[in-house]
């Protein structure tokens, strides 16, 4: 809720990059915690010079009992402060009209939480830079949920999957450089998904009775799908990486926002009555978020 520049500012907490809409829990509604108000009488404090970001945000650091905690503060014409942390760190949008001395005063009330995010965002950036591919003859990559090999050779053949063996003929020479090889498996990687999405779309389209107008795949870094009011519906092409159940849930959740363009009850009624296991891939997909699969 906004409030008048006299009242006390909301603290809008940003957890877009946490907290997506594909795993929006069925009426489940957000709240954001709220600093301490601003002494609205007290004389505007006069900062230091400080350096600027490329987009011509300050950066500031403050320090918080034993630590030092660097932020970027961005002005703008909103009524209340907004916390954001992603990757990047943390960032903080204010009105204008607030000091940088309440600014601080409610970093300082809220240092538990945002101590606790970034240590959330670190461990996730570890997590990513573990599972890297390493491109080379007898590299692994996970496919439908198990790890398939990648073979190199007989450079004038053609590339060929086996289900057997689990394994990915590339016609490339064991010296192929990584780049090359790269690009191969996750051409194929891609065109997979490209039309297995087609034919599952294809599959619950008919079940839910809706049509859609035209679907494509994505790179996104924080989604795994979405649908536009007009039909359009974007898969994460990642998504190829796990059980074939996960897919079909993806694709039920997008489809059935051709009927209810939210996530509120009737929405999850609709997910649920052309896919029943909804909440076991649900929460598989919390637990595996774009940005930890393994970097390709």
């Amino acid at each position: 809720m906004q409030k008048s520049p006299t009242s006390q500012p909301a603290a809008a907490l940003d957890n877009r990059q946490l907290d997506l809409p594909l795993f929006a829990e069925p009426g489940s509604t957000s709240s954001s915690p709220s600093p301490s108000a601003p002494s609205a009488g007290s004389p505007a404090a006069q900062p230091p010079t400080v350096p600027l970001a490329p987009d011509g945000s300050k950066l500031r650091s403050l320090t918080v009992g034993a630590r030092t905690l660097h932020y970027v503060l961005k002005r703008s014409a909103r009524r209340s402060i907004g916390f954001a942390i992603d990757s990047t760190g943390l960032t903080i949008t204010a009105p204008r009209w607030v000091t940088l001395a309440d600014i601080e005063t409610a970093i300082t009330e809220k240092q538990r939480w945002i101590f606790t995010k970034l240590i959330e965002w670190q461990t996730r950036v570890e997590q990513r830079a573990l599972p890297k591919v390493d491109w080379k003859d007898g590299a692994e990559v996970p496919y439908l949920g198990q790890p398939v090999r990648v073979k190199l050779g007989s450079p004038q053949g053609t590339l060929a999957f086996s289900a057997g063996d689990a394994a990915l003929q590339v016609p490339l020479p064991l010296q192929a450089d990584p780049q090359q090889i790269k690009d191969r498996v996750q051409g194929w990687l891609q065109g997979e998904a490209k039309r297995l999405f087609g034919e599952r779309l294809a599959i619950y389209s008919e079940k839910l009775g809706v049509n859609y107008r035209a679907y494509a795949l994505s790179s996104a870094a924080t989604r795994w799908g979405s649908c536009s009011s007009d039909g359009k519906i974007r898969l994460n092409w990642r998504l190829i990486h796990f059980p074939l159940s996960i897919i079909d849930y993806v694709v039920a959740h997008e489809l059935a926002h051709l009927r209810e363009m939210n996530h509120s009850p009737r929405f999850w009624q609709t997910v649920e009555s052309i896919f029943p296991e909804f909440r076991e891939a649900r929460q598989t997909l919390k637990s595996h978020p774009p940005e930890l699969l393994p970097t390709l």
